[in-house]
């Protein structure tokens, strides 16, 4: 068993490197903030990397097996209630609970 110096020390260089690497991204991007790339960014892709995350979820979803409806149904819910309220937690979270209900019981295998 290592001794408690030894101990110490590798606590310590393992929070130092945890907080850099938690920083740097702070530290590096405060210089591009008034960058016109980054601001044009910040507004457009929110919206496409739900749209990345939706294919990515539905890609090999069976669409010819009634279990499919269960996932298509909490996405109509969740974009129904997100163009309803613009609420964006009430959207994830409706649709969430939606997915749950449903594939919990009317489409359990």
């Amino acid at each position: 068993m290592p001794d408690t110096q030894y101990a110490v020390v590798a606590v310590l260089v393992t929070a130092a490197v945890t907080w850099a690497l938690r920083a740097l991204p702070f530290s590096a991007l405060a210089p591009l903030r008034a960058s016109a790339t980054v601001q044009f960014l910040g507004t457009r892709m929110p919206a496409g990397v739900m749209v990345i995350l939706v294919v990515h979820c539905l890609r090999d979803l069976p669409v010819t097996q009634s279990r499919a409806l269960a996932p298509f149904a909490a996405l109509a819910v969740t974009i129904g209630l997100h163009l309803w309220r613009r609420n964006a937690l009430l959207s994830i979270l409706g649709g969430t609970a939606v997915h749950v209900a449903l594939a919990s019981t009317v489409f359990a295998r």
